[in-house]
């Protein structure tokens, strides 16, 4: 896994898209990793963040995407996310709608918050919106908590 961080590192702002990409599709991936590296090694962190996001909004709507076309049988089988989590994501988003999307930056639940959206036929566009908005504010956090860090040993 480090040589795959090193990859996205050396990749610089595309290495933040693509590695934030997989991180928001239901591979196991850290893009947070990736982030906060890049803004170490001094690349700017608005472009930094907006590059995160963007590939994780991306990677979530392919989430949406997966549950719009599949059956939890195929979820579970291909995607690796047990009936457990799509029963928890179900009941968490049950009355709710597409805005629960927001809370797609969670681990583990996440990815099947969105995937179970794409089962219920949720507003696709709600569902973006609330999703682009949790997972660039988590990013920002922690690009913000990284600056702080990195400005406290300099």
């Amino acid at each position: 896994m480090d040589a795959f961080i090193q990859f996205f590192i050396e990749w610089g702002y595309a290495g933040m898209f693509i590695s934030a990409f997989l991180a928001g599709t239901v591979l196991p991936f850290s893009s947070e990793a990736v982030l906060i590296a890049c803004i170490g090694l001094g690349l700017d962190p608005v472009l930094s963040v907006a590059a995160t996001a963007a590939g994780n909004i991306l990677g979530g709507m392919t989430c949406i995407g997966i549950g719009r076309l599949g059956k939890k049988e195929w979820i579970e089988k291909y995607f690796k996310i047990n009936k457990e989590q799509i029963d928890r994501a179900s009941r968490f988003i049950h009355n709710r709608g597409a805005c629960m999307a927001l809370f797609s930056f969670l681990p583990v639940i996440g990815d099947a918050i969105l995937i179970v959206l794409g089962l219920m036929r949720a507003n696709f566009l709600v569902a973006v919106l609330f999703m682009a908005i949790g997972k660039s504010a988590r990013y920002a956090i922690l690009a913000g908590t990284a600056l702080g860090v990195i400005q406290l040993f300099n």
